[in-house]
């Protein structure tokens, strides 16, 4: 679907906005850069491995307004992947080595074609198929009252938002009501046979933090989201995921007006660790977004920051060409190299 002259100009004078706020500040001197930083002990430049996960963003509509959203995503973002460009997603996914498919958005079941896409991939013998959902979708409206049996169905790993095991804390960052939808959400999937002990059918939840500080311990946290979550409403998961808010988009914009970023950017590069560039996503992902152009992560897609590499596009998609190619990196990066490392599968290191 395209967008309006206007609405691109605006996006694109945003996210020009954003690349340069990243550059500056803190960051003109140039030893406290994170190319820089990876220069110091040889990890410069960050070069893929071989690829496993096949990243594929299906638009930025969604049925939340969610105050850190790295996507910018909500219910008037009119981006959504046309199914021409899934057929050349489909192309890819028979062809690529990739054991998994990872389908986000926005909240992805709200592409049209989101079922037709998921039957079609599953056709095509992906290992492991990811769904990101933010649980209240399935209770938007009836029409996705049943996708907890669709999944099942597909044996779809669902990979679900839940910012808290709190009400309180869900609703702050979520919006209202959105923590008393996401557990009604959990249940059913759990009523399916998702998040048992032995269970296939593999329900993880992620976490990231409501404000301007980094994450704690993932195992802790998933102990205590587990005890709790168990206790009040006897609902099981598999794991959770400890993801660090990376300073681009919404959050980006809050820190600004809380007048947390240089602090929030001090605390990412004084928690900076060299271990986890090893295993950052950007070394075994392929970022796709819904016009079907290509990107090292989705942070890069949302900062509109494309590969390195003459093919930025699914429809001229060569995989040997994709993989010689240098990471596109800037200091949103640090995000993901701090602590124990971040990524879409929790951290790294």
């Amino acid at each position: 679907m395209k967008k309006s002259l206007k609405a691109r100009n605006n996006d694109l004078a945003n996210t020009e906005r954003q690349l340069e706020i990243l550059s500056n500040g803190i960051f003109k001197d140039e030893l406290s850069t994170f190319a820089n930083k990876i220069k110091e002990t040889n990890q410069f430049p960050l070069r893929p491995k071989k690829l496993e996960i096949l990243q594929i963003n299906l638009g930025y509509m969604c049925n939340q307004v969610c105050a850190h959203c790295h996507v910018d995503a909500g219910p008037d973002r009119k981006e959504i992947m046309t199914i021409e460009t899934m057929n050349q997603c489909l192309e890819v996914i028979k062809k690529t080595d990739a054991h998994t498919l990872d389908l986000t958005g926005g909240a992805p079941e709200m592409n049209p074609n989101f079922r037709w896409f998921v039957e079609e991939a599953s056709k095509a013998g992906i290992k492991d198929f990811i769904v990101r959902s933010n649980l209240t979708i399935i209770q938007a409206n009836k029409k996705y009252h049943d996708l907890p049996d669709f999944f099942k169905k597909h044996n779809v790993h669902v990979v679900s938002s839940m910012p808290h095991w709190t009400r309180g804390k869900t609703d702050k960052q979520r919006g209202d009501g959105v923590f008393d939808k996401s557990i009604k959400a959990l249940q059913m999937l759990n009523n399916v046979g998702y998040g048992k002990e032995n269970s296939d059918l593999k329900l993880d939840l992620v976490y990231n933090p409501s404000g301007a500080f980094l994450p704690g311990d993932q195992k802790a946290l998933e102990n205590d989201f587990k005890k709790a979550l168990k206790e009040d409403f006897n609902i099981d998961f598999h794991n959770l995921f400890a993801i660090t808010n990376l300073p681009i988009s919404r959050f980006l914009d809050y820190l600004i007006a809380s007048e947390n970023y240089e602090d929030y950017m001090h605390s990412l590069i004084e928690a900076y660790n060299p271990a986890a560039v090893e295993n950052v996503m950007c070394t075994n992902t392929i970022s796709v977004s819904w016009d079907g152009k290509l990107y090292d992560c989705d942070f890069n897609q949302m900062l509109n920051l494309k590969v390195n590499s003459k093919i930025k596009h699914i429809a001229d998609y060569n995989e040997e060409i994709l993989q010689n190619r240098d990471i596109i990196i800037n200091q949103h990066c640090y995000g993901c190299t701090a602590g124990a490392g971040s990524s879409c599968q929790g951290v790294v290191a």
